[in-house]
Formats: C-alpha cells, sequence, structure tokens
C-alpha cells in the first residue's frame, strides 16, 4: 500500500500543472506510439523501392510490430508490475532508442524487421506503464481523467499531422530519418519520466513469482488472435489455415484459463477481471475497438475505390474521426463529473455502436452520412478511451495497475484485427472481383455496399451485446477499497 493510503492526510497534486514534467513525459511517449505506424506507412513505397521489398515483406514490416507489440503486452505489464512500472518505462525508452538510431544501418527488409520487432518490444514495456504511471500520480478520478485525456490528444495530434509531416520530411531526407526521429523523442521522455516522476514504493509493486507457463500460453494465443483475422483477409473463407489459426487461438485461449485457475500465482488473477470495473471496462473497450476499426477499413476502401477519390482526399475525408476526438477532449471532464465515469462509458459506448449503424445504412447515400457516422464514432470512441481506463485501473489493486493497463490495451488491439477481419472477409465473400481495380462497375460498387452493410450491422450487434454484458452500476468506492485491502 503506498504512503498516500495509508494516511489519507498526505494528498496528491490537486492539478496537472503540478506534476507538468511527467505528463510531457507521458504525452510524449503516446505520441511516439501513435507516430510510428503513421510515419512508417507513409514512406512504405519508399521503403520498397530502396531495399527492394516484396509486398510481403512490406507488409511483415507493420504487422510483425502490431503482433510483436500486441501478443507481449500482458506479460510486460505483469513484469512492470513486479519490477517496477518506472523502471521498465526506462528500460523500453532505452531500447527504443537503440532501435530507432539502428535503423540508419538497414540494408535489407528482414534487418528493418527486425528493428521493428525491437520497436515492438520496448512499446510494449511503455504502452502499459504510460497509463499505470498517469493514473498513480493522482487521487482524484477527475483528475486522472483530465490527464489521461491531455497524453492521449497529444498522440492524437500526432495522427494527424503525422502523415503531412512524414510526406514532406520524404522530400528532402532518406526514408530512415522518419524512424530516427523516435529517439530524440524516447530521450525526452525518459528525462522527464526519471526526474518528474517518483520510483514505484516495494508497497506498491508485488513479489509473486512470474507465471512463466502462462504468460507463454498467453502470448502464444494473442499472436494467432491477431494473425488469424489478417490470414481471413487475405485467404478467404474456403482457405484451411485461417480455420486453423483461429482454432489454435481458441485451443490455447481455454488451456490459458486452465493455467491461470490453477497456478499458484497465475499471470492474471481471473477473479480480478470479473470485478464490474474492470469487466465493464473492458466490455466497451472491445466494442469500440470492434466498430471503428471496421469503419476506418471499410470507409478507405469506399471512398477511393468505390467513389473515385484520390488518397490524399480520401485522407482529408477520414479527418472527422481524429478531429473530433481533439476537439472533444476538453469536455470529457464535464462529462464524467456529470454522469462519473461507468455512465460516461455506457454513454460513449452508445455513440460508436450508433455511428456504426448510421454508416452501414445510410453511408451508400453520401459522405454527409459517412462524415455524422465518422463524428458519432470517434467523439464516443475519445469518452471510451479514458472513462474505461480510468475504470479499470480504479477496480484493481494498486500492485496490478501494468497488467490492468495491459488488458485494455489488448482488449483494444485483439478486437481491432477482429473488426477489421469481419469487414474484409464480407466484403471478399460478396465482392466478385478483383477489390483493388481502378474502376468498379455498378454492380461491384452496389456487392461492396451490401458487404458494409452487413458487416456493419453485424458488428453493431456483437459490439451491443458486449455493452448490454457489462456489469451495471459498478461501486467504484467499494471495488476501490477491496483492492486497498489487498495490497
Amino acid at each position: 500500500m503506498s504512503e498516500r493510503t495509508m494516511n489519507p492526510s498526505i494528498r496528491g497534486p490537486r492539478s496537472l500543472r503540478a506534476v507538468w514534467p511527467a505528463l510531457v513525459g507521458l504525452s510524449a511517449v503516446f505520441l511516439v506510439e501513435m507516430l510510428d505506424n503513421t510515419l512508417l506507412n507513409v514512406a512504405l513505397p519508399t521503403i520498397g523501392r530502396d531495399l527492394h521489398a516484396s509486398s510481403t515483406a512490406l507488409q511483415w514490416v507493420t504487422g510483425a510490430y502490431a503482433v510483436v507489440f500486441g501478443s507481449l503486452m500482458l506479460f510486460l505489464g505483469a513484469i512492470a508490475d513486479r519490477f517496477g512500472r518506472r523502471r521498465v518505462m526506462l528500460i523500453g525508452l532505452m531500447l527504443l532508442t537503440l532501435a530507432s538510431l539502428g535503423t540508419v544501418f538497414v540494408q535489407t527488409p528482414v534487418e528493418l524487421i527486425a528493428v521493428r520487432v525491437l520497436m515492438a518490444i520496448a512499446a510494449a514495456m511503455t504502452a502499459p506503464g504510460s497509463m499505470a504511471l498517469s493514473f498513480r500520480l493522482f487521487d482524484d478520478d477527475a483528475l486522472r481523467a483530465r490527464a489521461i485525456a491531455v497524453i492521449t490528444t497529444v498522440g492524437l495530434l500526432g495522427v494527424v499531422v503525422g502523415p503531412t509531416v512524414g510526406g514532406l520530411l520524404l522530400a528532402v531526407v532518406p526514408w530512415q530519418a522518419l524512424l530516427v526521429i523516435n529517439a530524440p523523442i524516447a530521450v525526452l521522455s525518459a528525462f522527464t519520466i526519471r526526474f518528474g516522476i517518483a520510483a514505484d514504493t516495494p508497497t506498491e509493486l508485488h513479489r509473486d513469482p512470474i507465471d512463466l507457463a502462462g504468460a507463454l500460453l498467453g502470448t502464444l494465443t494473442i499472436v494467432l488472435a491477431l494473425v488469424s483475422p489478417t490470414v481471413f483477409v487475405q485467404q478467404g473463407l474456403t482457405s484451411g489455415l485461417p480455420w486453423a489459426c483461429t482454432a489454435g487461438a481458441l485451443t490455447l485461449c481455454a488451456c490459458f484459463v486452465m493455467r491461470e485457475r490453477t497456478a499458484r500465482h497465475p499471470l492474471i488473477d481471473l477473479g480480478l477481471i470479473t470485478r464490474p470495473l474492470v469487466a465493464s471496462g473492458l466490455a466497451y473497450q472491445g466494442a469500440t475497438g470492434l466498430a471503428t476499426a471496421s469503419v476506418s477499413y471499410t470507409v478507405t476502401l469506399q471512398l477511393q475505390l468505390a467513389w473515385g477519390w484520390s488518397p490524399a482526399l480520401a485522407a482529408v475525408g477520414m479527418f472527422p474521426l481524429v478531429l473530433t476526438m481533439i476537439a472533444i477532449g476538453p469536455f470529457v471532464e464535464r462529462i464524467v463529473n456529470r454522469l462519473g465515469t461507468s455512465r460516461s462509458s455506457s454513454l460513449g459506448a452508445t455513440a460508436v455502436i450508433s455511428g456504426l449503424v448510421a454508416y452501414g445504412l445510410l453511408g451508400r447515400f453520401g459522405y454527409a452520412w459517412i462524415a455524422l457516422a465518422l463524428v458519432l464514432i470517434s467523439a464516443g470512441m475519445r469518452v471510451v478511451m479514458i472513462t474505461a481506463a480510468v475504470n479499470i485501473m480504479s477496480g484493481l489493486p494498486q500492485d496490478r495497475t501494468s497488467i490492468g493497463a495491459a488488458l485494455s490495451d489488448t482488449a483494444q488491439e485483439v478486437s481491432n484485427a477482429i473488426g477489421i477481419a469481419v469487414a474484409g472477409t464480407v466484403v471478399a465473400v460478396l465482392f466478385a472481383g478483383n477489390l483493388t481495380d481502378v474502376a468498379w462497375t455498378a454492380g461491384q460498387i452496389t456487392q461492396f455496399e451490401n458487404a458494409v452493410t452487413i458487416a456493419s450491422v453485424c458488428l453493431a450487434a456483437v459490439a451491443a451485446l458486449l455493452v448490454l454484458a457489462a456489469p451495471r452500476r459498478p461501486r467504484a468506492a467499494d471495488e476501490i477499497a477491496a483492492a486497498a485491502a489487498e495490497v
């Protein structure tokens, strides 16, 4: 138990300004996470020509990062809870610095993939810690939500300006510079976190042995869960490989659950996941992940291939998604103060589902409907990003906050992959011809729009079931007290 918990007279910071160095460092960490793939995607054509890389190799440049990042967060989050969140964060930032600088020496696609794997490991070390450390700075949920809003806003600004800045930089510098730029940002983060955030005290950590068998089973489960959707999109329902990957993921998941139920020191205490705050937060994260990923995937295809927009104009067409998330940031605190984190999460998830339904049913009738859907989805997702994270962290003991943040991030990663897979597979089944053909016939456009409607309505139904299954009206104070009593 922390000193503040043991002695209620010791109060945490009462404003964000009091901890601005820490917020600068944590915001920079989140900025790197958001910028990384954004900048790289802009440079992929240049990388392909420079390294003579095949389309498969280029796919693994981004895919390897996503798989490694998503699969290692639980394990590294558990390590951070045992050995110190700030310590693991600083080691991750050091690794990110070295890996980014190593891009200068890359001469083959395999070497670039190796560098990306190292960056993914670094990101998996820093992502759970950034949320856990920001949560630990304050005692008040409203300040916690405001801090998370600041950190995520910085990252979202990176998403907005990243492609433009990346494109401009490619005109004057080699593509390696887009990854090397991570190094000075990581150094800045390390410096401000090192001197702006106190090290974890022994009472805030726990010393249970690492469940290596559980960690292996969990990691392999998430690897297959992330790979299976991509294989479905690439090979379709008639291929045996995606079904084999899915069966493997389900089998390993069952083995992981059995292991965690019987292990003396499980990697994840399954009882913690069933707590109302934690379960509801994960359900909301999963629901929004399904919706936002599928819409981002299909809208891009619709604007460029069905409607004939240029890539640049299509990118502008997606701006409501990010701009709304930035614009609504200052209002999230007011929503939370009025409704509480749990009801705010329900409201946000409802907006996301409504946006997905609106896009599926009305998106074919004009861009105005797509823009409305993007605004609803992004506004709802912004609320859920903040409130669900606060719910999850509030529902866990202090010595499990990193694994809680990792659970939140992993739920979103897996649901994103599933959302894209469902949308991509339905489109592949119903669309006759080559999806990447420059000119679609009127019949193909209708097939695509019908596929989008079916996929959107199905995913909206699943997302709604997740929200409805989430525990109602969890008692935050009771859970926090119970969590503190366990430490």
